[in-house]
């Protein structure tokens, strides 16, 4: 499958490591000019360095919706979005009685908020143009539990899931596509190197035996799986959940 995005606009957000970077770098590497967003300056950098000249750095919180405005305004036409950035802002789980509104806010601002405050910046261009590819990454967690037990992650990346069925029955008119990705555990990041070391061996061997590959995978998996959503093989494809998680 010959998949490329040449003369493409893309946005990727939280393209700072982990699953970002992987997305970006694909699709720098089948021409598309990409956009990598993310408030982490350093990992950023390295980046679009990786991606060999066909991306640009934007610092951007896409929780703050006139930013994220004013940022898309300036970067023009728009064919594809993914929002990429999420994750659980260095928390850990704890009791529900343990939870401050800051702590379960932050995390809705990025896995939900920011993905909305996006797609509503590239919509109205995609609109014009009656095509787009919006396709945002939730998580395992979305579909059933957080591992890590944080109630946030697990409300937000369900949301997010909602967003996008309701984004492609509402946009679907004007041929942009929205889709979801939903990974399983991949040692992609320091949070996620984290939790597999607190899993200790044993932990670790057990969501191995889960697995029907019996294998971890790597954001190139997540990546591939965004080509594809991104890619006019998937043109008659929207609405849709695909877990990336080896099998369960």
């Amino acid at each position: 499958m010959n998949i490329s995005f040449e003369g493409k606009v893309v946005i990727v957000t939280g393209a700072a490591h982990g699953f970002g970077r992987a997305i970006a770098q694909s699709f720098a590497s089948r021409g598309a000019t990409v956009h990598a967003c993310d408030v982490n300056a350093a990992g950023l950098t390295e980046t679009v360095k990786l991606c060999g000249g066909n991306a640009t750095l934007h610092i951007l919180d896409i929780g703050s919706r006139t930013d994220v405005q004013a940022l898309v305004a300036s970067l023009g036409d728009v064919d594809i979005l993914v929002n990429n950035a999420g994750g659980v802002r260095g928390q850990v789980g704890r009791p529900i009685e343990e939870v401050s509104e800051s702590d379960w806010q932050t995390i809705f601002d990025v896995n939900l908020s920011g993905a909305f405050f996006m797609a509503q910046a590239v919509a109205p261009s995609m609109k014009r143009k009656k095509a787009g590819r919006i396709i945002n990454i939730s998580s395992g967690a979305g579909l059933g539990i957080s591992l890590t037990g944080i109630q946030a992650y697990a409300s937000a990346k369900a949301g997010q899931i909602g967003l996008t069925r309701q984004l492609a029955h509402e946009l679907g008119p004007w041929n942009i596509t929205v889709n979801n990705v939903a990974p399983g555990f991949v040692r992609s990041n320091p949070s996620t190197e984290k939790q597999w070391e607190a899993m200790g061996e044993e932990g670790q061997a057990k969501l191995l035996q889960n697995i029907a590959l019996k294998r971890l995978g790597t954001p190139d998996d997540i990546a591939a799986m965004v080509m594809f959503f991104a890619s006019d093989f998937a043109g008659w494809i929207s609405g849709q959940v695909i877990s990336v998680d080896g099998g369960k």
